[in-house]
């Protein structure tokens, strides 16, 4: 064990992965390659690329691509050249970012390119959205987008859809974040992020042009324990619009279930912005939304009915820890006065956590109808996932005697 646990932290890796990588898709003589080319910044006169991989002590490398056109049947890969996290502009760094950095970013715009008509700020954890939010203007998007879950926003990256203002970076200077991430940055607004020495400063020219990434797919590669390697297409929502909802209905054994509502205009704008933000959840996913915000994200969860109760219990947390920083400045962990901690959680229970009125987001269908009934319990009002499910009709009727709304989208969302 390292004796100094803090210091491989700050130690930046000699990586051996060579200058250019080529990736080749051989079908008899026909051969289509793609080419790559290292990533590496000068930062003090150093020259150096990845600081290491998911842990210190693993070599990393970050590669752009440069060259190469792949068409596999009728899908083709995107374009060389049209880069976002692959080829940061690093204005500040403190340190050399690691592969943890990239990937949050480059989640952070995976969800933040079907955002684009309003300000928008995705804040990425552990490669995770923690809180997202849309607002009239960047600074309150930031706010609302921070306090959806302040604790674990702490240390995380924050991509914003417009040029960061000095309202906004003086609000996110008073937290602590590892990386921000925005198209510009406004006069004195580097200077203000000067003074956090260890916070990289990302520009990405190309946020602006997001929404030409909508629909775009490039090779998603996986690797095996075994060096073996997957290469599938990249995941495209083919919802993408009210047009594009389906009202949940189907049969079962000769008879036609239908849900009895459909969904308000203020309910589909929440039902499509997190389906959107599901795009960027690591499945077995449910997170819920309530007026462009996220309320509650659960993730990873292996059973349905599991992270539908981990959303909904992050979602009476969150909401208690924001009550009581707002209220005494400081977490409700830290709270030691019982009788104000009672006063919050019976607030928050009153509350049901925010989620009366939301809408619940799943990337696949519930299996039966005891993990929507976790929402709907809490005062949901509206339901989107993929459907496709044997037992779609419990699903409907539990909707229809909570006069539910629910949506199917026929696509699943995973993200593994």
């Amino acid at each position: 064990m390292p004796t100094d646990l803090k210091k491989m932290y700050r130690t930046i890796m000699d990586d051996h992965f060579p200058p250019r990588m080529e990736i080749s898709f051989v079908d008899g003589k026909n051969r289509q390659t793609l080419v790559y080319d290292k990533v590496t910044w000068v930062i003090e006169g150093v020259e150096k690329g990845l600081r290491y991989g998911e842990n210190p002590g693993q070599e990393a490398a970050l590669y752009r691509l440069v060259n190469g056109n792949l068409v596999l049947g009728q899908v083709a890969n995107i374009q060389p050249g049209n880069y976002l996290a692959s080829d940061v502009e690093l204005l500040q760094s403190g340190k050399h970012p690691g592969k943890t950095n990239i990937t949050d970013a480059d989640n952070s715009l995976n969800i933040l390119r079907y955002f684009t008509d309003r300000p928008t700020v995705v804040i990425v954890k552990h490669n995770n959205p923690c809180g997202v939010a849309r607002a009239d203007s960047l600074a309150d998007a930031y706010h609302k987008a921070n306090l959806a879950d302040r604790v674990a926003a702490f240390g995380g990256c924050i991509a914003c859809n417009r040029p960061v203002d000095m309202a906004t970076a003086e609000a996110i200077c008073r937290q602590y974040a590892e990386v921000i991430v925005a198209p510009e940055f406004e006069e004195g607004v580097l200077d203000l992020f000067g003074r956090k020495k260890n916070l990289r400063v990302m520009r990405i020219g190309n946020i602006e042009r997001l929404q030409g990434f909508v629909g775009k797919t490039f090779v998603d590669l996986k690797s095996l324990v075994d060096g073996g390697i997957i290469a599938q297409w990249s995941f495209v929502p083919v919802t993408r619009g009210k047009s594009d909802l389906v009202l949940a209905e189907c049969d079962y054994k000769g008879k036609r279930y239908r849900v009895s509502r459909a969904p308000t205009v203020q309910e589909v704008d929440d039902l499509l912005f997190g389906w959107f933000v599901e795009a960027g959840v690591t499945s077995n996913s449910v997170i819920y939304v309530k007026d462009q915000v996220t309320v509650g994200i659960g993730t990873g969860e292996q059973d349905r009915v599991g992270v539908a109760e981990i959303a909904r219990d992050k979602a009476y947390r969150k909401l208690a820890d924001r009550y009581c920083f707002e209220a005494h400045g400081i977490a409700y962990n830290d709270m030691k006065d019982a009788d104000k901690k009672a006063e919050l959680d019976a607030r928050v229970a009153k509350e049901k956590g925010g989620l009366i009125g939301a809408a619940m987001v799943s990337d696949a269908f519930f299996p039966f109808r005891d993990g929507v009934e976790v929402g709907i319990r809490e005062g949901v009002r509206a339901v989107i996932q993929p459907g496709g499910s044997e037992n779609d009709y419990q699903v409907i009727e539990a909707c229809n005697e909570a006069d539910v709304a629910m949506v199917f989208t026929g696509q699943r969302s995973f993200k593994h």
